[in-house]
């Protein structure tokens, strides 16, 4: 028996900085190994993919892979004992180990919700006096009747108080049918006191990215029949240029682009 082959009969024994990214895959569902680099504080692309096949060469993890060729990418997902391990729900795509995913909408939906996640939680606000509180993610409807399950729901502290949103990311999937009645089903959380009941703010705007700019002036001019307020439309391209708190909002009926939060002059 070779050496590697005694140590990992002798199992791995969890870091801590194993153990948030475990954390941090529950909360993600799945993930990739730059998402999951980026979550768990790995700063080396080698270093990252040498721990991600360790842990699931322990069983923590649950792999399978997107793309095909060169393309090919390997996504994770928590896996029974991993989940156990850091006592969380195991929750993520049910998909056979290794297996190849083709046009998996689910997975590529939420690889690209974690893109939101990721930059806003690890990258830091670039504005003075913003900091970053909390995101949530949701596995079912904020109320009880209301069929609302938002992709996030994060929070900033401002100088002025804590700055609430919903984030809903647009692949281009759902008819346009179905935007105008969740615009009509964040309206009513908004105008029921549901919202401030729950989450103890009074109010929310809601963040929407679609992946195309036509995709987005679609769902804008959909969501303005229902609404004028809350609603703040963007490409998913601002995350990924870093321009997320830059001057590239607009909002349901307005022309020009503006930023979520005014810089202190």
């Amino acid at each position: 028996m070779t050496g590697t082959e005694r140590k990992r009969k002798r199992g791995l024994i969890a870091q801590p900085r194993d153990l948030n990214l475990l954390r941090e895959l529950a909360l993600m569902r799945v993930a990739d190994a730059k998402q999951l680099a980026l979550a768990a504080g790995f700063h080396s692309t080698t270093r990252i993919n040498t721990r991600l096949l360790a842990l699931y060469r322990a069983g923590l993890l649950r792999r399978f892979f997107i793309g095909s060729g060169g393309g090919r990418k390997a996504l994770y997902a928590i896996a029974p004992k991993g989940a156990q391990l850091v006592h969380v729900p195991c929750r993520g795509p049910r998909r056979r180990q290794d297996e190849m995913l083709v046009a998996d909408f689910f997975v590529l939906h939420q690889l690209a919700v974690n893109e939101v996640y990721c930059a806003l939680k690890f990258d830091g606000v670039p504005i003075p006096g913003v900091q970053f509180v909390q995101w949530l993610f949701f596995h079912v409807p904020l109320v009880p009747g209301l069929p609302l399950i938002p992709d996030g729901y994060l929070e900033w502290k401002t100088p002025s108080g804590i700055d609430s949103a919903f984030v809903e990311v647009d692949l281009g999937h759902e008819a346009l049918a179905v935007w105008r009645e969740k615009a009509k089903h964040y309206l009513q959380l908004a105008l029921s006191g549901e919202f401030e009941r729950q989450f103890k703010q009074p109010r929310f705007r809601v963040l929407v990215l679609a992946n195309s700019e036509r995709r987005m002036q679609s769902i804008r001019a959909t969501v303005a029949s229902v609404t004028q307020k809350i609603f703040w439309f963007a490409t998913q391209g601002v995350v990924r240029d870093e321009k997320f708190f830059a001057p590239v909002w607009l909002r349901p009926a307005e022309r020009d682009c503006q930023q979520l939060f005014k810089e202190p002059r």
